[in-house]
Protein backbone atom coordinates (compact mmCIF):
# COMPACT_ATOMS: atom_id res chain seq x y z
CA UNK A 1 0.00 0.00 0.00
CA UNK A 2 1.69 3.08 -0.90
CA UNK A 3 1.87 6.20 1.72
CA UNK A 4 1.63 9.84 0.09
CA UNK A 5 3.60 12.00 2.49
CA UNK A 6 2.44 15.63 3.82
CA UNK A 7 3.73 17.80 0.55
CA UNK A 8 1.60 15.33 -1.94
CA UNK A 9 -1.22 16.04 -0.35
CA UNK A 10 -3.75 18.13 -2.10
CA UNK A 11 -4.82 21.51 -1.16
CA UNK A 12 -8.41 21.44 1.16
CA UNK A 13 -10.46 23.46 0.17
CA UNK A 14 -10.13 25.53 3.49
CA UNK A 15 -6.78 26.16 2.58
CA UNK A 16 -7.48 27.82 -0.61
CA UNK A 17 -10.12 30.30 0.91
CA UNK A 18 -7.95 31.16 3.42
CA UNK A 19 -5.20 32.32 1.05
CA UNK A 20 -7.52 34.13 -1.41
CA UNK A 21 -9.35 35.97 1.58
CA UNK A 22 -5.94 37.21 2.55
CA UNK A 23 -5.19 38.48 -0.68
CA UNK A 24 -7.91 40.02 -1.36
CA UNK A 25 -7.81 42.26 1.97
CA UNK A 26 -4.18 43.12 1.21
CA UNK A 27 -5.63 44.28 -2.48
CA UNK A 28 -8.29 46.20 -0.16
CA UNK A 29 -5.32 47.66 1.83
CA UNK A 30 -3.90 49.13 -1.03
CA UNK A 31 -6.95 50.83 -2.68
CA UNK A 32 -7.87 52.00 0.78
CA UNK A 33 -4.06 53.37 1.07
CA UNK A 34 -3.89 54.86 -2.17
CA UNK A 35 -7.79 56.78 -2.32
CA UNK A 36 -6.51 57.98 0.91
CA UNK A 37 -3.43 59.78 -0.53
CA UNK A 38 -5.60 60.48 -3.44
CA UNK A 39 -7.93 62.34 -1.55
CA UNK A 40 -5.22 63.92 0.45
CA UNK A 41 -3.41 65.45 -2.77
CA UNK A 42 -7.00 66.88 -3.71
CA UNK A 43 -7.60 68.42 -0.80
CA UNK A 44 -4.13 69.98 -0.93
CA UNK A 45 -4.94 71.19 -4.32
CA UNK A 46 -7.37 73.07 -3.41
CA UNK A 47 -7.27 76.38 -3.33
CA UNK A 48 -10.15 76.82 -1.12
CA UNK A 49 -8.44 75.00 1.90
CA UNK A 50 -6.37 76.81 4.08
CA UNK A 51 -6.03 79.80 2.39
CA UNK A 52 -3.51 82.65 3.07
CA UNK A 53 -5.08 85.54 4.69
CA UNK A 54 -2.51 87.16 6.51
CA UNK A 55 0.98 88.81 5.86
CA UNK A 56 3.05 89.90 9.05
CA UNK A 57 6.01 91.86 8.42
CA UNK A 58 9.20 91.79 10.80
CA UNK A 59 12.42 93.47 10.63
CA UNK A 60 14.38 96.72 11.63
CA UNK A 61 12.56 98.95 9.52
CA UNK A 62 13.05 102.83 8.60
CA UNK A 63 12.39 103.21 4.81
CA UNK A 64 10.61 100.09 3.69
CA UNK A 65 6.65 100.07 5.49
CA UNK A 66 4.78 96.81 5.76
CA UNK A 67 2.47 98.25 3.09
CA UNK A 68 5.44 98.46 0.92
CA UNK A 69 5.62 95.16 1.42
CA UNK A 70 2.40 93.81 1.27
CA UNK A 71 1.56 95.63 -2.01
CA UNK A 72 4.63 93.59 -3.58
CA UNK A 73 3.39 90.60 -2.50
CA UNK A 74 -0.22 91.67 -3.79
CA UNK A 75 1.28 92.15 -7.33
CA UNK A 76 1.61 89.25 -8.08
CA UNK A 77 -2.01 88.38 -7.71
CA UNK A 78 -4.31 86.56 -4.85
CA UNK A 79 -2.18 84.42 -2.43
CA UNK A 80 -3.05 81.28 -2.69
CA UNK A 81 -3.21 77.92 -0.14
CA UNK A 82 -0.72 77.04 2.80
CA UNK A 83 -0.12 74.08 0.35
CA UNK A 84 0.07 75.70 -3.22
CA UNK A 85 1.93 78.85 -2.84
CA UNK A 86 5.45 79.24 -4.14
CA UNK A 87 7.54 81.71 -2.10
CA UNK A 88 9.87 82.02 -4.23
CA UNK A 89 7.81 84.06 -6.38
CA UNK A 90 7.27 86.18 -3.39
CA UNK A 91 10.98 86.47 -2.09
CA UNK A 92 11.62 87.88 -5.77
CA UNK A 93 8.64 90.64 -5.31
CA UNK A 94 10.19 91.52 -1.91
CA UNK A 95 13.71 91.53 -2.99
CA UNK A 96 13.23 93.57 -5.54
CA UNK A 97 12.20 96.62 -3.42
CA UNK A 98 15.18 99.58 -3.37
CA UNK A 99 16.04 99.56 0.05
CA UNK A 100 15.28 95.53 0.76
CA UNK A 101 18.88 94.75 0.92
CA UNK A 102 17.81 90.57 2.22
CA UNK A 103 14.29 89.03 2.88
CA UNK A 104 13.59 85.78 4.32
CA UNK A 105 9.83 84.44 3.78
CA UNK A 106 8.18 81.19 5.52
CA UNK A 107 4.45 80.54 5.67
CA UNK A 108 3.32 79.84 9.32
CA UNK A 109 0.14 77.06 9.77
CA UNK A 110 -2.55 77.92 9.20
CA UNK A 111 -2.78 80.73 7.08
CA UNK A 112 0.08 83.03 7.39
CA UNK A 113 2.55 84.25 5.49
CA UNK A 114 5.79 85.82 7.34
CA UNK A 115 8.42 88.51 5.84
CA UNK A 116 11.24 89.09 7.43
CA UNK A 117 13.16 92.15 5.88
CA UNK A 118 16.49 93.39 6.07
CA UNK A 119 17.37 96.80 4.63
CA UNK A 120 20.53 98.68 3.17
CA UNK A 121 22.54 100.69 5.64
CA UNK A 122 24.14 103.38 3.22
CA UNK A 123 27.34 105.20 3.96
CA UNK A 124 27.56 106.77 0.66
CA UNK A 125 25.72 108.58 -2.57
CA UNK A 126 27.14 107.03 -5.63
CA UNK A 127 26.98 109.34 -9.05
CA UNK A 128 25.05 111.63 -7.52
CA UNK A 129 21.92 109.07 -8.45
CA UNK A 130 22.52 105.55 -6.27
CA UNK A 131 23.54 104.65 -3.02
CA UNK A 132 26.46 102.70 -1.62
CA UNK A 133 26.01 100.63 1.45
CA UNK A 134 29.04 99.86 4.25
CA UNK A 135 30.09 96.98 1.28
CA UNK A 136 30.54 99.02 -1.24
CA UNK A 137 27.12 97.51 -2.97
CA UNK A 138 24.94 100.08 -5.09
CA UNK A 139 21.44 99.70 -4.75
CA UNK A 140 18.70 101.90 -6.23
CA UNK A 141 17.04 103.80 -3.32
CA UNK A 142 16.69 107.03 -3.94
CA UNK A 143 19.44 109.68 -2.43
CA UNK A 144 16.90 112.19 -1.35
CA UNK A 145 15.50 109.70 0.95
CA UNK A 146 18.50 110.10 3.12
CA UNK A 147 19.34 114.03 3.03
CA UNK A 148 19.28 114.80 5.93
CA UNK A 149 22.51 112.38 6.73
CA UNK A 150 24.85 114.71 4.53
CA UNK A 151 26.54 111.35 3.17
CA UNK A 152 30.16 111.77 1.13
CA UNK A 153 29.04 112.02 -2.52
CA UNK A 154 31.28 109.51 -4.55
CA UNK A 155 32.13 109.17 -7.88
CA UNK A 156 33.93 106.70 -10.21
CA UNK A 157 33.56 104.32 -13.39
CA UNK A 158 31.29 100.99 -13.30
CA UNK A 159 33.25 98.43 -10.88
CA UNK A 160 34.99 100.72 -9.10
CA UNK A 161 32.39 101.58 -6.41
CA UNK A 162 34.24 99.33 -3.09
CA UNK A 163 37.85 100.90 -4.10
CA UNK A 164 36.43 104.33 -4.25
CA UNK A 165 34.83 103.61 -0.84
CA UNK A 166 37.64 102.26 1.06
CA UNK A 167 40.18 105.08 -0.48
CA UNK A 168 37.66 107.39 0.76
CA UNK A 169 37.67 106.21 4.47
CA UNK A 170 41.58 106.13 4.20
CA UNK A 171 41.73 110.01 3.24
CA UNK A 172 38.86 110.95 5.76
CA UNK A 173 41.09 109.15 8.31
CA UNK A 174 44.14 111.00 7.54
CA UNK A 175 41.80 114.68 7.55
CA UNK A 176 40.24 113.54 10.95
CA UNK A 177 43.17 116.03 12.67
CA UNK A 178 42.37 118.89 10.94
CA UNK A 179 38.91 120.79 9.98
CA UNK A 180 38.41 119.66 6.51
CA UNK A 181 35.82 117.30 5.86
CA UNK A 182 35.31 115.48 2.85
CA UNK A 183 32.26 116.29 0.86
CA UNK A 184 32.61 114.23 -2.43
CA UNK A 185 35.22 111.98 -3.74
CA UNK A 186 36.10 111.90 -7.58
CA UNK A 187 38.30 109.01 -9.21
CA UNK A 188 38.40 109.51 -13.10
CA UNK A 189 38.59 107.89 -16.26
CA UNK A 190 42.32 108.53 -16.10
CA UNK A 191 42.59 107.42 -12.54
CA UNK A 192 43.21 110.71 -11.08
CA UNK A 193 41.84 111.52 -7.42
CA UNK A 194 39.94 114.78 -6.42
CA UNK A 195 38.70 115.71 -2.74
CA UNK A 196 36.24 118.39 -2.47
CA UNK A 197 35.95 119.36 0.96
CA UNK A 198 33.06 121.09 2.71
CA UNK A 199 33.95 124.22 3.45
CA UNK A 200 34.35 124.00 -0.68
CA UNK A 201 38.11 123.38 -1.28
CA UNK A 202 39.08 121.34 -4.28
CA UNK A 203 42.61 119.15 -3.60
CA UNK A 204 43.57 117.33 -6.55
CA UNK A 205 45.58 114.52 -5.48
CA UNK A 206 46.16 113.00 -8.79
CA UNK A 207 46.92 108.81 -9.69
CA UNK A 208 50.31 108.14 -7.66
CA UNK A 209 50.89 108.48 -4.22
CA UNK A 210 47.53 109.96 -3.31
CA UNK A 211 47.67 109.85 0.35
CA UNK A 212 50.95 110.49 0.80
CA UNK A 213 50.05 113.67 -1.30
CA UNK A 214 47.43 114.12 1.27
CA UNK A 215 49.64 113.92 4.56
CA UNK A 216 51.86 116.99 2.90
CA UNK A 217 49.03 118.77 2.52
CA UNK A 218 48.13 118.44 6.19
CA UNK A 219 51.86 119.04 7.08
CA UNK A 220 51.14 122.82 5.33
CA UNK A 221 47.96 123.42 6.75
CA UNK A 222 49.72 125.81 9.71
CA UNK A 223 51.86 127.58 6.94
CA UNK A 224 48.72 128.18 4.74
CA UNK A 225 46.51 129.19 7.53
CA UNK A 226 49.23 131.65 9.12
CA UNK A 227 48.88 133.75 5.61
CA UNK A 228 44.97 134.30 7.00
CA UNK A 229 43.72 133.88 3.10
CA UNK A 230 41.12 131.55 2.17
CA UNK A 231 42.04 128.55 0.13
CA UNK A 232 40.38 128.10 -3.37
CA UNK A 233 41.91 124.39 -4.03
CA UNK A 234 45.25 123.03 -3.70
CA UNK A 235 47.21 120.49 -6.49
CA UNK A 236 49.26 118.97 -4.94
CA UNK A 237 50.29 116.68 -8.47
CA UNK A 238 54.25 117.47 -7.77
CA UNK A 239 57.02 115.34 -6.13
CA UNK A 240 56.95 118.22 -3.19
CA UNK A 241 55.07 121.04 -2.13
CA UNK A 242 51.85 121.99 -3.21
CA UNK A 243 50.03 124.85 -5.54
CA UNK A 244 47.31 126.96 -3.50
CA UNK A 245 44.84 128.74 -5.56
CA UNK A 246 43.29 131.64 -3.03
CA UNK A 247 39.97 132.80 -2.74
CA UNK A 248 39.24 136.71 -4.18
CA UNK A 249 38.67 138.86 -0.52
CA UNK A 250 35.03 139.52 -1.60
CA UNK A 251 34.75 136.22 -2.58
CA UNK A 252 35.65 134.60 0.82
CA UNK A 253 33.84 137.24 3.08
CA UNK A 254 30.87 136.29 1.05
CA UNK A 255 30.73 132.80 2.04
Amino acid sequence: MTQMTAEELPAQPSMLKSHWGGLVFLVFVILAIFWSMLRVLTWMGDEQQLPLSQIVVQGDLQHVTPSDVRNAVLTLGTLKSFMLQDVDTIHGAVASLPWVANVAIRKQWPDTLKVDVTEYHPEAVWNGSRLLDSHGVVFGANPEDVKEQHLVSLHGPEGSEEEVLEVWRELRDILAPTEYKIAALALNERRSWRIVTRDGVRIELGRESRNERLKRFVGLIKDIDATGRTIQYVDLRYDTGAAVGWKAPDQASKE
